[in-house]
């Protein structure tokens, strides 16, 4: 009686007998039908919050266990992809429809017709076919390159391979209508020639008219506003443009007018509507100036990744016009700033500088300039622009490639090839020389093998034509230590040295133009500017009592040198030009070269054998101990393995050499250099350690850092210290590479040396790309430790192979009403953020400025805040909208950040690279 009592208490109550299973089932049971009964009586919100909160009191497997169960009940059968992934996903796989796939697809749905008539889709097709649209589509219109290919395919208006040829000429099928069009390609040029010549005419008689730094002004001047029929924009055109009837122009200006509408008029509204359709800009009337001006002499592209490039800068010549271009721009980006320097005038040379090597030069970051991408119509379409402003190669018109292209196949047939596009000479160094930037210093040549193919007698001629001698020379032996240097200088202090230097030399070059010099009413040749600088320089330099007589008897001395030496100049070509390239033995070169710079490299290992080894070893023995015996072989037991065996390599060379003739082959020595390349991958797999242990015994033994202090930088060890000794050897290996390029390029196929060095060439080649490895794994583990260091309360980030791609700085901001369509949403700026962009995860820091006081200088600080993995982030611009530029939304699987950058080829070039990580990230996935 008592048990079935104490049975019906418990029914309804919290307590479970733990101990009796069946009754324990028994109560289970009960209390289910009992919640059963409940849930039914709840209303469906009541049985959604029952069930939210279960499911979040459930484990993982149990969770598990619920998907199975929903996929059993309701199976998904049918999803609709363009709802389920991205927007370029999408896109990507609509781009491998047909086009009557895509129509059929357009009827689908209104989402699905969104898609299928984006230009992306079409604009490769009609392309392809030589359908060019007549004019560019605007901003918000839709599906025009659809409606254009729909409607050249209905009238059948296809061009032949041939047609497009004599239309838009290739490389792939040479235009063949050159001479028949000669005379109206004559006249084009000359009428471009004239409107640049007015233009840079009017630019003078503006500044003129102006202050120094006046930025608004009126119509008649550069950069101003005008006001017309109530209607007010701004013109960015030339200066001193009148705005006039299209009835008054003349016969000569209409022409002038239509012809130059590319070069000229570009900037200017094209499709005017209403009211002012009728009104077009014209130069204002002057006198008419000689189109058939002098050129100057160079215009020098330099790129600002090339190490310690404010050195060039600071010895370009007075007649050369130097452009430094951002490494992350664009072609475009590039064109637009030099037609922006250029402003008209024609050059006879143009240089190169970028990084680069022997087979391609590196432009950009992402746009490699070699022999397989030169038929890009990209690529071809740059070039061809960027030679108009070169006089034609007859009146001695070229470009200058400072990197070594000559001294390999494909260089040369980029050479080859980009002289074919342009139409003028293409020189490039033959990378005879060997060290950091000095390929340079070597001869030049033009890629020709059956003519002598040499640009100027002196070693680096045509470089000199650009930059001073001295600074050519010290830059190109010093640059690689210059950039170390400076390198902890530039990243701390880029965008505000940057700021700051543009600013002083504005400052300077106005005050000094217009209040001192008064250089705009100074016209004077190249050879009188030349001469008053020489005779000024050697005027301050003597202390003469009638400054003027001296000048005058110094400018008549000067004119007679220069005439003697221009009659000595003439009278040497014809003998230059006349001597056969058979009569120098180009292999013979490059093979005493490899024997000098063995030398050299040699000299500097026997350095640290000689300055380090032998004493730190003595140490030893007299019980003297530096360093201890462990430590020693871990630094330098690996470099005595290199000299013995490069002093074999040296050995066999100086044989080959002494019985140097046509026949004479080297290949076969290179070729046993590399297969004992096992000692340089063990000495490259021990030199980080090797770095660490350096570091380690310097700073706990004091023996050996007064040691290191009394033998680093002397006479013995060719004023190096240790470390850079050490980083001899991979150097080493790119000179190699280059000296047997340039000896597999001066070797016939048929000579018996031609595959013994061709499979030199190809392990040196594998073994280059070997070291780039571990230069990239070190300076990702290099980058991952700053960054770790930077970010404070970051989570670790060794983990897997993580590695940073790019840091972009961003402001946050936030909406206070997001229920409005985003193009009429207002935002405030919330907080200073840091986007670190990794291989699998984008992270957001909080960003601070701290200013020291006294001063201009600050420092940032960064504090963890979120992270967002790859492979759930969608990332979209916001658009058409007014109230906020170069903003875009990173949303994430809980949360959305909406962040802006302050220009925006800085957020185009972050979310390229982002969608690039994007696209990575779920392809390995």
């Amino acid at each position: 009686m008592e048990k079935k009592e104490l049975h019906s208490n418990a029914r309804f109550s919290c307590w479970t007998p733990l101990n009796n299973r069946a009754e324990n089932m028994q109560l289970f049971e009960e209390r289910i039908n009992l919640v059963l009964h409940w849930f039914d009586l709840w209303t469906d919100r009541q049985r959604k919050r029952m069930m939210h909160s279960v499911l979040t009191r459930c484990t993982k497997a149990q969770l598990r266990y619920c998907r199975d169960l929903l996929t059993e009940t309701l199976p998904t059968t049918q999803a609709d992809f363009t709802a389920v992934l991205p927007r370029f996903l999408s896109l990507y796989i609509m781009s491998f429809l047909s086009p009557l796939d895509l129509c059929s697809a357009a009827q689908v749905s209104w989402h699905w017709r969104v898609l299928s008539e984006q230009d992306c889709l079409w604009a490769g097709r009609c392309i392809r076919q030589g359908w060019f649209l007549p004019y560019t589509p605007g901003e918000k219109e839709f599906g025009a390159w659809k409606k254009h290919f729909i409607s050249c395919i209905s009238t059948l208006d296809r061009l032949t391979p041939h047609e497009i040829a004599q239309h838009f000429w290739t490389l792939s099928q040479p235009y063949n209508g050159e001479e028949e069009e000669e005379e109206e390609r004559l006249k084009e040029r000359l009428i471009r020639q004239m409107i640049r010549t007015k233009i840079h005419e009017e630019k003078r008689v503006a500044l003129r008219t102006r202050k120094a730094w006046s930025t608004s002004t009126r119509l008649g001047e550069s950069g101003g506003r005008a006001t017309t029929l109530g209607t007010t924009f701004k013109t960015s055109g030339p200066p001193n443009w009148s705005l006039s009837t299209s009835s008054d122009l003349s016969l000569e200006e209409n022409v002038a007018h239509s012809s130059s509408s590319e070069d000229a008029v570009s900037n200017f509204p094209s499709r005017a509507s209403g009211p002012l359709s009728k009104y077009v800009f014209r130069p204002a009337p002057r006198q008419r100036s000689n189109i058939h001006r002098n050129p100057a002499n160079c215009l020098l592209l330099v790129s600002n990744k090339i190490p310690a490039y404010e050195l060039v800068l600071s010895g370009a010549k007075a007649d050369v016009i130097v452009v430094l271009y951002d490494y992350r721009g664009t072609l475009s980006a590039l064109l637009s700033q030099v037609e922006e320097a250029v402003s008209g005038r024609t050059f006879k040379r143009l240089g190169l500088l970028a990084p680069g090597g022997t087979e391609e030069i590196h432009l950009f970051h992402n746009i490699c300039l070699s022999d397989r991408t030169i038929l890009i119509p990209a690529h071809r379409d740059f070039w061809e622009k960027l030679s108009i402003p070169v006089v034609p190669a007859e009146q001695g018109g070229g470009i200058d490639i400072f990197s070594p292209c000559a001294a390999s196949t494909s260089g040369v047939a980029l050479m080859q090839k980009l002289a074919a596009l342009t139409g003028l000479n293409v020189w490039a160094p033959m990378g005879f020389a060997t060290g950091s930037f000095q390929n340079i210093l070597s001869d030049w040549s033009d890629g020709s093998i059956g003519a002598i193919g040499l640009s100027d007698p002196q070693p680096g001629g045509p470089a000199l034509h650009y930059i001073c001698e001295p600074v050519l020379i010290g830059w190109c032996r010093q640059a690689q230590w210059i950039e170390e240097a400076l390198a902890e200088m530039k990243n701390c202090l880029e965008f505000r040295l940057q700021q700051v230097g543009l600013q002083a030399r504005g400052r300077a070059l106005g005050h000094s133009l217009w209040e001192r010099v008064c250089l705009e009413d100074l016209r004077l040749s190249e050879d009188l500017s030349l001469a008053l600088t020489e005779g000024l320089t050697v005027l301050s330099k003597q202390a003469e009592t009638s400054p003027f007589e001296f000048l005058a008897a110094f400018l008549t001395k000067w004119s007679d040198e220069k005439e003697t030496r221009d009659e000595n100049l003439l009278s040497n070509v014809p003998l230059m030009s006349g001597l056969p390239q058979t009569q120098l033995d180009w292999r013979g070169v490059v093979a005493r070269e490899l024997q000098l710079s063995e030398v050299l490299y040699i000299s500097r290992l026997s350095a640290i054998v000689k300055s380090y080894q032998e004493p730190l070893t003595a140490a030893l023995n007299s019980n003297r101990a530096i360093l201890s015996l462990a430590d020693m072989l871990v630094i330098l037991s690996p470099v005595a393995k290199i000299l013995d065996l490069n002093r074999e390599f040296k050995a066999a060379l100086d044989a080959r050499l002494q019985q140097w003739g046509a026949e004479q082959c080297v290949g076969d020595v290179c070729l046993k250099l590399c297969t004992h390349l096992r000692v340089y991958t063990n000495y490259l797999n021990n030199y980080t350690t090797a770095l660490s242990a350096i570091d380690k015994c310097r700073d706990t033994k004091p023996a050996f850092r007064a040691f290191l202090k009394r033998t680093d930088r002397t006479l013995a060890t060719h004023m190096l210290s240790l470390q850079e000794l050490l980083l001899c050897p991979v150097w080493r290996i790119q000179e190699y590479t280059t000296l047997l390029q340039a000896l597999t390029l001066h070797t016939h196929v048929s000579h018996p040396d031609h595959t013994q060095v061709s499979g030199a060439l190809s392990t040196l080649q594998r073994y280059t790309k070997f070291i780039q490895k571990l230069k990239r794994n070190c300076e990702r583990d290099r980058l991952l430790e700053e960054t770790q260091q930077m970010i404070q309360g970051c989570p670790s980030l060794s983990e897997g192979n993580r590695q940073l791609i790019i840091r972009q700085d961003a402001d946050l901001l936030h909406s206070p009403n997001d229920h409005i369509p985003e193009s009429l949403r207002t935002y405030e700026h919330v907080a200073d953020v840091s986007l670190f962009l990794f291989t699998d995860v984008l992270m957001l820091t909080w960003r601070q400025k701290k200013h020291t006081p006294f001063t201009v200088v600050h420092r940032s600080t960064h504090t963890f805040f979120a992270s967002l993995a790859l492979a759930t982030l969608t990332v979209r611009k916001i658009v058409h909208s007014r109230y906020v530029k170069h903003a875009f939304i990173l949303d994430g699987s809980s949360r959305s950040w909406v962040c802006a950058t302050e220009r925006g080829q800085e957020m185009d070039h972050f979310l390229s690279v982002l969608s690039s990580a994007m696209q990575t990230t779920l392809t390995s996935t």
